[in-house]
């Protein structure tokens, strides 16, 4: 299995349950690995062949810019299964961190893992 990835995406959101984080828009921090066969594009040397990280971040981008949510469990949720099907990711590990949540810590989050990781 090849794995397409994004570290420390950077995005504001709505995220939180309490009314004043309702409010307004905080940073959340992303990783993203993605299976994918590259051999198609390392052959062709086009990025209509490849995974294109640039387009999945994108996409994520806009997708937290038109919705809220309460729990970054429920974020995370919500992005593995759009980026899973709009993209055709077979298998997905995702980060989604809240930096400054909890005093003391630099930030807090959840990992998740979705779909079958493809046979070599």
């Amino acid at each position: 299995m090849d794995t397409v990835y994004i570290r420390d995406l950077r995005v504001e959101a709505r995220i939180g349950i309490w009314e004043w984080e309702q409010r307004i828009r905080q940073q959340v921090r992303i990783d993203l690995e993605m299976a994918a066969d590259i051999g198609r594009a390392a052959a062709s040397d086009r990025i209509e062949d490849a995974l294109n990280y640039r387009a999945v971040a994108k996409r994520v981008q806009g997708f937290l810019a038109e919705h809220e949510f309460g729990l970054v469990e429920t974020m995370a949720e919500a992005l593995a299964r759009l980026i899973m099907e709009e993209f055709r990711v077979p298998w997905l590990r995702l980060r989604v961190g809240k930096p400054g949540a909890v005093r003391g810590s630099r930030e807090v989050g959840v990992v998740i893992e979705r779909g079958e990781v493809p046979e070599q």
